[in-house]
């Protein structure tokens, strides 16, 4: 049958010169920010076991491993602390006391970086004995009282040299309230990227165990959300962006590209996503057991988040993607 086919989309793919001229979402490196882990010591360089290539560093081997990331041309990092349990209590008060490690190893990373945006985490857990990301008592989490101890942590973070707060503990009014207290002190000029839609999700595993953050009792279904609900996740980006957040973030970012298009359609801030432990980690066991191809996995991954609509992502794919692209 002699059929005329007029319209041939295959022209556009006939070889890798064509194919990148008409590509129609790119990653860059520029795109990225690296979550990393610190905890106190000297020499320490420890593998996250259910985090293939991810580690916890001593304040020493973290600045001998940015210097290699920041060459990579990673221009972000998001560090967390990793507390002994002896340092916690209910009050997370070693969040924000002079002196402690996390604190001085924000001012030495600024430092010694000056040119690297950092990021910092601004929630409970990390630092409480019952591991939630808010106040605790009678075992409900209580969200008025806990916005008292998330802005002195702010401020405290801002102090050290952070450049971007993310509140990660999904309080009620807590962007407003951290806006205020940093803007009372001086910080006008310190980013908030809000954790604005963050899940209650199954993909958290590896990173509590880089973080022994785990909640002690029940789980965070009161303040995270349920992964089932997107109106309501217009319903957070909408408060956060009217109480000032710079960013609105998603979290996690595979199973809710959905909601990343969602954002991105309704508000003119940048939309960020995070590439979160347990994605990582699924590609990770998958590559080495033969499985998949684990770089084309991660570069399809990361993709896809842009195409979604995320300016930012957040992933520990981060040196990886750069030392493909070096």
């Amino acid at each position: 049958m002699n059929y005329p086919i007029i319209r041939r989309p295959r022209r556009n793919r006939q070889s890798e010169a064509i194919r990148a001229l008409v590509q129609e979402t790119a990653v860059s490196v520029n795109d990225l920010i690296y979550p990393m882990f610190i905890m106190e010591g000297q020499g320490i360089k420890s593998e996250v076991k259910s985090m293939p290539g991810i580690y916890r560093y001593s304040l020493d081997t973290l600045l001998e491993e940015l210097k290699e990331v920041t060459d990579l041309g990673i221009k972000c990092i998001d560090l967390f602390p990793n507390y002994a349990e002896d340092k916690k209590d209910t009050f997370a008060t070693e969040s924000y006391r002079e002196g402690t490690f996390y604190l001085d190893a924000l001012k030495a990373v600024k430092d010694n970086f000056p040119e690297l945006a950092l990021m910092t985490d601004v929630a409970m857990d990390p630092y409480s004995s019952d591991g939630h990301d808010g106040l605790v008592k009678n075992g409900k989490i209580l969200n008025d009282e806990t916005l008292d101890i998330l802005a002195k942590m702010a401020v405290a973070q801002a102090r050290a040299g952070a450049d971007i707060l993310g509140p990660s503990d999904m309080m009620d009014g807590r962007v407003g309230y951290i806006r205020q207290a940093l803007d009372a002190e001086g910080f006008t000029d310190v980013s908030i990227m809000s954790y604005s839609v963050k899940f209650a999700s199954a993909f958290y595993g590896p990173f509590r165990d880089a973080l022994d953050s785990a909640p002690r009792f029940g789980d965070k279904k009161t303040y995270q959300m349920n992964p089932a609900n997107v109106r309501e996740a217009l319903i957070e980006a909408a408060l956060d962006y009217e109480e000032g957040a710079d960013f609105l973030m998603v979290k996690p970012a595979l199973a809710y590209l959905d909601v990343i298009k969602t954002l991105n359609q309704n508000f003119d801030l940048p939309i960020a996503a995070y590439n979160v432990s347990g994605e990582y980690a699924m590609i990770k066991a998958a590559a080495q057991n033969g499985w998949l191809d684990g770089n084309r996995a991660m570069l399809e991954t990361l993709l896809s988040i842009r195409r979604a609509g995320a300016k930012i992502i957040l992933t520990y794919f981060a040196k990886e993607f750069a030392l493909l692209q070096a």
